[in-house]
C-alpha cells in the first residue's frame, strides 16, 4: 500500500509518484461550459433543471428560510454549538491580525500619496455538500470576509433530494452571522452567482472549495467575478526524525487520506527505522478505519515515504513539493522552519496536528494545494478588501518634474499623454 523510496537512489521515481498539478479532462470542461452559457441563458430556470438533475430536487424557494435556521440552531447539540463558536472566535482573532490599513503620506510641495483599503461588496463562499457536510469550511470563508467589513455574506450549498440543507451547515451560519443560505450547489451555483439571475444575486467573488465541477466552473467565471483558487484534493507531508512517533505519523497521514482517493500523504525522514515502522503500521492499522477503502487508494495512488540522507535534504523534498500541510514531527521544529520555504501551513511538532488547524486552532484551512503553495497563499482578509492607489500632485510640483514626464511618454510614442501634461504645464 505504501511505497518507500531511497531519495538518494529514487529521486527521479519518487517526484514522479508525487507530482500534482491542476488539470481537467475534456469531459468536465464540455460539461462545465455547457452548464456556464445555459444559466448564462436562462438564469433561473437552468439553475432550476440543473438542480433537479444532479441533487433529485427542484427546489421552491431558492433560500433557507431565517426560521430554518433558527430551528436548526434551536435544536443543535449544545457541545457541537459551543465549539462553533469557540471555534469561530478563534478564526476570526486570528484574522484580526491580518487587516491592512490605508495610508497616506506626503512627498513634499503639496504632493499626497497613499493607498485606500476598502471591502467588497458582495461575495459568494462555497460550503461542499452530498456526502459530508462542512461546518468547517463555512467558518473558515466567512470569518476573514466579516473581518474584512464585506457588506453581504452569502452562503450556498447543495440540498437533499428532499430540498433541505445540512442541519450542521445551517449552525455554523447563524453562528457566523452569513446574511443568506441558498441551497444549490455544483458548477450551476457557480454560474448563477458570477453572472446574477432574476433569483441570484451577482457578487463580486466566489470563493471555497468545491469537486472538480465547482472547481473547473470557478476557474472559467474568472474575470465576471474574482475567486480564491483552483482547489485540489487535500495532501499532507510529514517531516519525520528518529524521534517522531510512527503512529502519530501514520494517523495524521489517514487523516488526510480519507477525505478522497486522490489525497496525497508522503512522509520525509531520516530513519530506515521510522520509514519502516511507518510503512508497518499503516498497513496493520488501515482496517480499523471507517473508510478504510479510501486510505488504501489514495496512499496506493498518492501516497509515499521517502528516506533522507539527513533533515537539510528532508526540507529541500519538502520545498520541491510545496504541500498544502507540512507537519514537523521532529524534536526542535523551530530549527527547521527556517529551511521551509515553500508550504500552505505548518505545523511545529508532533502535538501539532492537522486536525487542529482544520477545525480550531485559528489560521485559515483553505490553503494552496498542488504544489501552488510556491506562489499561493492561504484565504485570509486580504483576499476580501481591494486596494485603491491615491495620487495628489499640486501645481508647483508638476512645474517642476512636468516636462520630464512629457519626455518620457514621447519616448513612447504617447503623444496625447505628453499633450495632458503639457497643456497644464502652459497654465502654470
Amino acid at each position: 500500500m505504501l511505497r518507500i523510496f531511497s531519495y538518494a537512489d529514487e529521486e527521479s521515481a519518487f517526484m514522479s509518484h508525487v507530482t500534482r498539478s491542476v488539470s481537467f479532462d475534456a469531459g468536465v470542461q464540455n460539461v462545465v461550459d455547457g452548464i456556464l452559457a445555459d444559466v448564462a441563458a436562462r438564469g433561473d430556470e437552468a439553475v432550476l433543471d440543473y438542480t433537479e438533475k444532479f441533487q433529485g430536487c427542484r427546489p421552491e424557494a431558492f433560500e433557507v428560510s431565517s426560521e430554518e435556521i433558527d430551528t436548526a440552531f434551536a435544536a443543535a447539540d449544545p457541545g457541537f454549538r459551543s465549539v462553533l463558536e469557540e471555534a469561530y472566535e478563534n478564526i476570526r482573532e486570528f484574522h484580526r491580525h491580518e487587516a491592512d490599513k490605508s495610508f497616506f503620506y506626503e512627498q513634499g510641495d503639496g504632493v499626497i500619496l497613499g493607498q485606500r483599503v476598502t471591502p467588497l461588496e458582495r461575495v459568494m463562499l462555497y460550503v461542499p455538500g452530498g456526502k459530508a457536510a462542512y461546518p468547517s469550511s463555512l467558518l473558515m470563508n466567512v470569518a476573514p470576509a466579516k473581518v474584512a467589513g464585506v457588506s453581504e455574506v452569502y452562503v450556498t450549498t447543495p440540498c437533499d433530494a428532499e430540498g433541505k440543507v445540512s442541519e450542521h451547515v445551517l449552525v455554523a451560519a447563524k453562528v457566523a452571522g452569513v446574511d443568506r443560505v441558498f441551497k444549490f450547489g455544483g458548477a450551476q451555483a457557480i454560474a448563477a452567482f458570477a453572472f446574477g439571475t432574476e433569483r441570484v444575486p451577482k457578487v463580486d467573488k466566489i470563493t471555497g472549495p468545491g469537486n472538480k465541477y465547482v472547481a473547473l466552473a470557478k476557474k472559467q467565471v474568472f474575470g465576471h467575478v474574482s475567486i480564491d483558487s483552483i482547489a485540489g484534493p487535500s495532501e499532507v507531508v510529514v517531516i519525520a526524525d528518529r524521534t517522531a512517533d510512527p503512529e502519530f505519523v501514520v494517523m495524521d497521514m489517514f487523516a488526510q487520506a480519507e477525505h478522497d482517493p486522490d489525497a496525497a500523504a508522503v512522509c520525509i525522514t531520516d530513519s530506515v527505522e521510522v520509514a519502516v515502522k511507518v510503512k508497518e503500521l499503516a498497513e496493520a492499522m488501515v482496517g480499523k478505519m471507517v473508510r478504510a477503502e479510501v486510505i488504501r487508494q489514495a496512499l496506493a495512488s498518492n501516497g509515499a515515504v521517502v528516506v533522507t540522507k539527513d533533515m537539510a535534504t528532508a526540507c529541500e523534498v519538502s520545498n520541491r513539493i510545496a504541500p498544502e500541510h507540512l507537519e514537523l514531527h521532529v524534536a526542535e521544529p523551530w530549527s527547521v522552519l527556517p529551511s521551509i520555504r515553500h508550504a500552505g501551513a505548518v505545523f511545529m511538532g508532533s502535538y501539532s496536528c492537522e486536525t487542529i488547524g482544520d477545525y480550531f486552532a485559528g489560521p485559515n484551512h483553505t490553503l494552496p494545494t498542488n504544489g501552488t503553495a510556491r506562489f499561493f497563499s492561504p484565504l485570509s482578509v486580504r483576499d476580501f478588501v481591494k486596494y485603491t492607489s491615491i495620487i495628489s500632485y499640486s501645481a508647483g510640483e508638476l512645474r517642476k518634474t512636468g516636462e520630464r514626464i512629457a519626455a518620457f511618454a514621447d519616448h513612447e510614442g504617447l503623444q496625447a499623454h505628453a499633450e495632458a501634461v503639457r497643456a497644464r504645464l502652459r497654465k502654470v
